[in-house]
């Protein structure tokens, strides 16, 4: 076991870093060449994400703060995820204007049907929520939270460059490709706390962020599959 919250964190994101081309849809986007109505399903998908995580995410808050008859109270763990569910909200906000860019308003969304290789991850958050470990929990979505917002940061900057989005519609991925300093420091507050009451167990860890990781490729491969249906 590392010995300090940082160590374990940078250990835990290094082990669990994404295959660079395990996203196939990606490359397209950030080249242009994805199709519009890929785009308007990646807001549909979204919008479906979103509103699971900020529940799975306040859920945990709720856990970590109450402890349960195995474990104490966990306030470091809760302070993470009381966070991560603001995030979540604001994100809500942002995507608005993404799905008017891309013509995914409420009218489409009321017809749409989500893909369930794109609603895997959020289910498994959920089940997270329920049955995981907080400070567990915390390591195996730090090393996610980082790989989504590298992709963000490569979708932001394609749809102003290729789409001519301006910076409204790409508020949500800029939100998630910004450096999050806060966030850092409640993890690693959380991670430290897990350590130091021997919670963590680094085993656990890495079966959640590998499953974590596969149904975020599953996401996006779900939505290339979608792509080259109507390229």
């Amino acid at each position: 076991m590392a010995r300090t919250a940082r160590e374990l964190l940078e250990g835990v994101t290094g082990q669990l870093a994404p295959d660079p081309h395990a996203n196939r849809l990606l490359p397209l986007i950030a080249r242009g060449a994805a199709q519009p109505g890929t785009l308007a399903a990646l807001a549909l998908e979204q919008r479906h994400v979103i509103a699971a995580d900020h529940r799975a995410f306040v859920h945990l808050a709720e856990r970590s703060a109450a402890g349960t008859k195995e474990s104490a109270p966990d306030p470091a763990s809760a302070a993470f995820f009381e966070l991560l569910a603001e995030g979540e909200a604001v994100a809500a906000d942002r995507l608005g204007a993404f799905a008017a860019a891309v013509g995914a308003g409420e009218a489409q969304a009321a017809e749409y049907e989500p893909l369930a290789d794109c609603q895997a991850y959020p289910a498994y958050v959920a089940w997270l929520a329920l049955n995981g470990e907080p400070a567990d929990v915390v390591l195996a979505l730090g090393a996610n939270v980082a790989a989504w917002g590298g992709y963000c940061e490569t979708i932001a900057e394609a749809l102003r460059r290729h789409y001519g989005f301006d910076d409204e519609a790409c508020g949500f991925f800029d939100l998630f490709a910004a450096p999050a300093p806060d966030l850092e420091a409640r993890a690693l507050a959380a991670v430290q706390a897990g350590l130091d009451a021997d919670r963590i167990s680094r085993d656990e860890v890495l079966r959640q962020g590998r499953l974590l990781q596969a149904y975020e490729s599953r996401f996006w491969h779900a939505l290339w599959e979608l792509d080259q249906r109507v390229a």
